[in-house]
């Protein structure tokens, strides 16, 4: 295969898994209730739509109101995942993080429509750099995502011990990298992370005896 076609592949391939993780998510949240798996399942099925906007890009199609959309697809992700970590431990800080996370997303959304961003696809990959306004507005999400995911991680870890909570949180992490990949230097790490985050995802989640037989205690 050529470059351009194990790209379309490697995306289809994780657009695959992402979609079938996103729908066994949100089933999750139907059954037990829990706010950490709604956001969960609302970040996957943001993580889905940028690998599908990445299909479409891999291919050929893009323009700067499908770029704007994938940026702020993927920086809503890593805050949408980071939510459902932060929801694992309870506390009256989450407010003031809801209310920080509406702020700057609200900044980054209309960053993207004041600050055009040039052509970031380049050889069918998402590639940087990004106008700086729209990079600051961007890591205000992403950044303070990332640390409340390791946080919750390493709280959620001593509290429980249970390998299968390490898997999601550090598939949560590995996912939330590949969304500001974007602006690395070498691009196709993206895919890499993408993959590896969506495999230990699916090692976390897919346990039949304590997340599909056994209904956990609601949040």
């Amino acid at each position: 295969m050529n470059a351009q076609e194990t790209v379309i592949a490697s995306t289809i391939l994780i657009f695959i898994l992402s979609a079938v993780l996103s729908v066994f998510l949100s089933l999750n949240y139907l059954r037990n209730q829990k706010r950490s798996s709604l956001f969960w399942s609302i970040g996957m099925w943001l993580f889905a739509f940028s690998v599908l906007l990445e299909i479409l890009f891999a291919i050929g199609i893009f323009n700067q109101p499908l770029i704007r959309l994938y940026l702020f697809a993927v920086a809503e992700l890593v805050l949408f995942l980071s939510f459902g970590s932060a929801n694992l431990l309870n506390g009256r800080w989450l407010r003031y993080y809801y209310g920080y996370s509406i702020a700057v997303s609200i900044y980054l959304a209309i960053s993207l429509m004041l600050f055009p961003v040039q052509r970031i696809i380049l050889h069918y990959v998402v590639f940087g750099p990004l106008p700086l306004n729209d990079t600051i507005a961007s890591s205000l999400i992403t950044f303070p995502a990332a640390i409340v995911i390791i946080a919750m991680a390493a709280m959620s870890y001593r509290k429980s011990r249970n390998y299968r909570l390490v898997s999601i949180i550090l598939g949560v992490i590995i996912v939330s990298i590949a969304g500001t990949l974007y602006i690395a230097k070498f691009p196709a790490f993206l895919y890499y992370a993408e993959f590896i985050g969506i495999l230990l995802l699916w090692i976390g989640f897919f346990d039949a005896r304590s997340v599909i037989r056994k209904k956990p205690e609601n949040q």
